[in-house]
């Protein structure tokens, strides 16, 4: 909890659980709560690229006319991009709330690349018909074609998650802060980007009026998308616990 010298603020994030018992590392699962926003997320996610293929497939049929309209084309392109990369942000948003497990390889990879599959399937047919298209010249296609394959390249790289949350993940980072502090507790700050386990950290509470959040672990990788411990907070509390620096908690292999 805070000093009491502390002016700041803090917020409490509702629906998550601490434990006061013997740690332990347990696999992880959503909660209920999670899992339903995980859901909606994923529908709007969905709606949002089918909107983005079809303004592909707007931009296709518009190649076959003569003479091509050019700034509409553009027009289309960037649409698409907008829709693909707003259905890509909400998709990994949706992943931290309830993620995938890495015992299955495929579906790992899938559920937390799929932005990124459908970035490149939302311009890479088109990327392809602009530059074989005969109703244009070579500056048309310069243009339009640069426009196309940079917006490839753009939902491409938003699409892809380079560091995809993991049950074992959650598990091995909650039972190590389970194993430092006794419960489930972290504290962060809505510009951090590291979950402390004194709201009083040096790091966190200065001299700024940020506000301080607490919640749990997961929830500190599902609003913020925090995925390490401060180090200083655990030094500290290894020396005011008298506790080994490392523990079987961080280990995610020894997790069933």
């Amino acid at each position: 909890m805070p000093d009491k010298g502390t002016t700041k603020k803090l917020t409490k994030v509702e629906g998550g659980t601490t434990s006061s018992t013997a740690p332990e590392i347990r696999p992880f699962v959503a909660t209920a709560e999670s899992k339903a926003r995980a859901r909606n997320l994923r529908i709007f996610a969905i709606i949002s690229w089918v909107v983005a293929i079809g303004l592909e497939v707007g931009a296709i049929l518009l190649l076959r006319q003569v003479p091509i309209k050019i700034i509409w084309l553009i027009v289309l392109i960037v649409a698409d991009l907008v829709f693909a990369v707003i259905g890509s942000m909400l998709w990994k948003k949706s992943n931290r709330l309830d993620p995938a497990s890495e015992k299955d390889k495929l579906k790992f990879f899938i559920q937390n690349q799929l932005g990124a599959i459908i970035g490149i399937l939302a311009f890479l047919p088109l990327v392809i018909l602009i530059f074989t298209n005969k109703n244009m010249n070579g500056k048309q296609k310069g243009l339009v074609g640069a426009v196309a394959v940079v917006a490839l390249l753009i939902a491409g790289i938003t699409g892809v998650d380079f560091n995809p949350p993991s049950q074992e993940e959650y598990a091995a980072q909650t039972a190590r802060v389970e194993s430092l502090a006794g419960s489930n507790s972290v504290f962060w700050t809505k510009s951090g980007t590291r979950y402390h386990l004194y709201s009083d950290c040096y790091h966190i509470n200065t001299s700024k009026t940020e506000e301080i959040f607490n919640g749990t672990v997961a929830q500190a990788r599902e609003l913020k998308n925090i995925t390490q411990l401060c180090s200083t907070c655990e030094d500290r509390m290894i020396k005011e616990k008298g506790l080994p620096a490392e523990t079987p908690a961080e280990v995610p292999e020894k997790i069933n």
